[in-house]
């Protein structure tokens, strides 16, 4: 028992700092963020709802002026102010708003913010443990090719959770009888919507599979349920 105790310490260590993290997300969510009650997605929030035996669903607005959707740990889900403005504006529709929000109840019913937690304590061990062996044996480069490593198989698992979510979120805007092509066409505006800005790491370190990609695989997944 006494030779697991340092890997306990460690491990106990980075899921504090998972725990802390979300509490502070948490924090800052309730603080900067309001009920979804806007005329044109509660009725489309409602038929997702009805679509999963559901009373209905609730979203809310988190106020910051980037475009996006999140799942908080504790479930609940978010859509940024500055995507409610571009639907305002018309540059994007309140379908292809509630396809976010399909996206992200996708997280939220796979369980993907309790896998990350796992994840990012497992990883962290793990890269701990080698630094603290191989480094030994191979400075300077050991543990820059442990990181990366390491931080490719993170970035791996991300996207498999967003294709995950993205079929959930098809799945569910078909059964809702939104249809899948508003899912698509936000994806097609992506690029423009965001000023055409893309990273320049490479595919295997992103957290997010590349648009076209993810456009795919939706297609790919229409064309077998059909």
């Amino acid at each position: 028992m006494l030779k697991l105790t340092p890997l306990l310490l460690v491990l106990a260590y980075f899921a504090a700092m998972w725990f802390f993290s979300a509490w502070r997300m948490k924090r800052e969510l309730a603080e900067r963020s309001s009920p979804m009650k806007h005329p044109r997605l509660t009725p489309l929030l409602d038929r997702l709802g009805a679509a999963m035996e559901l009373p209905r669903i609730q979203a809310w607005i988190y106020e910051v002026p980037m475009m996006n959707g999140l799942a908080a740990p504790d479930g609940r889900i978010f859509v940024t102010r500055g995507f409610i403005e571009k639907m305002d504006r018309g540059e994007v529709s309140p379908e292809e708003i509630a396809g976010v929000v399909a996206h992200e109840l996708g997280h939220v019913a796979h369980g993907h913010s309790r896998r990350r937690m796992i994840d990012f304590a497992g990883q962290n061990v793990i890269r701990t443990l080698l630094i603290g062996t191989i480094g030994r044996f191979v400075p300077f480069i050991g543990p820059w090719l442990i990181n990366l490593a390491t931080a490719a198989i993170a970035a791996r698992l991300s996207q498999q959770d967003e294709f995950e979510a993205d079929r959930f979120a098809t799945a569910l805007l078909i059964k809702s009888g939104i249809g899948a092509a508003p899912q698509i066409s936000l994806f097609e505006k992506l690029d423009r919507l965001s000023g055409g800005r893309r990273s320049a790491s490479p595919a295997w370190l992103l957290s997010h599979p590349h648009t076209e990609k993810r456009v795919a695989a939706i297609r790919a997944n229409l064309a077998r349920w059909q």
